[in-house]
């Protein structure tokens, strides 16, 4: 096991253990921070950190140096909210914002002089398809639009030091709290289905693809981009 490592944000389910498990192949060490943990893997360190708490991720950083160099960094942690508009309030952006805009900040705040210590860097942010547009998503859609956009902005500012950073926009995938919302085989599940043009949902494997080839050090060139990553779902919204 290399003496590099990863940070995965909220890597104990779905999209995120998909990611600790894809570097782990790839020989780099994880640090999954998390609420709660899972069950280990042979090369991973599980820190129990509240994300919305910049004061505890600092020190989770803090204690990953034990590791060795930090060389990448998935911000997956995050939270969703289903209100319209009119049902929105001004407290219901609260901890929406601190954990989907805040936290995803902090850490890479704290991963960029690590990683120019250790040569290279690859930031992941793990947004959603929603920046183009969903019903019931006011708060939701803010905040991982406000992610997208802060990715540029951190491209171009660590290019220089050999750290790249990019966006991963994931469609309808089929974590465990997806398919509790829409159990397989559904009329539901089926429309959705039937919405992606490839006839399936994704699979948190399917982002854990993408974000291995942008965590990858061969990956250099590529910085500051929004990959969406949807089954063709997006394909026409996206220029509107």
């Amino acid at each position: 096991m290399s003496d590099e490592y990863v940070v995965v944000t909220g890597g104990s389910a779905g999209i995120g253990r998909a990611c600790v498990k894809r570097v782990l192949a790839s020989g780099r060490k994880v640090i999954n921070l998390d609420r709660k943990g899972a069950a280990p893997e042979d090369g991973e360190t599980f820190i129990e950190v509240d994300m919305t708490d910049p004061t505890a991720v600092e020190a989770a950083f803090a204690q990953a140096d034990q590791q060795g160099r930090l060389v990448g960094l998935v911000n997956n942690a995050g939270m969703s909210l289903a209100k319209s508009l009119m049902e929105t309030e001004a407290e219901d952006f609260d901890l929406i914002v601190r954990l989907n805009l805040v936290a995803p900040a902090i850490c890479a705040k704290l991963a960029a002089p690590r990683m120019e210590a250790a040569g290279w860097g690859r930031i992941v942010n793990i947004s959603s398809r929603v920046v183009l547009g969903k019903e019931l998503r006011t708060a939701y859609a803010g905040t991982k639009g406000g992610l997208a956009a802060m990715t540029r902005v951190w491209a171009l500012e660590l290019a220089a030091k050999g750290i790249t950073v990019n966006t991963i926009c994931p469609g309808p995938i089929a974590t465990d709290l997806f398919n509790e919302v829409n159990p397989p085989g559904s009329p539901r599940t089926q429309k959705i289905i039937d919405s992606v043009p490839v006839r399936r949902v994704g699979t948190p494997d399917d982002i854990a693809n993408a974000a291995a080839f942008f965590l990858q050090p061969e990956s250099s060139f590529v910085t500051g981009q929004t990959l969406f990553v949807c089954g063709g779902l997006t394909v026409g919204l996206a220029g509107g």
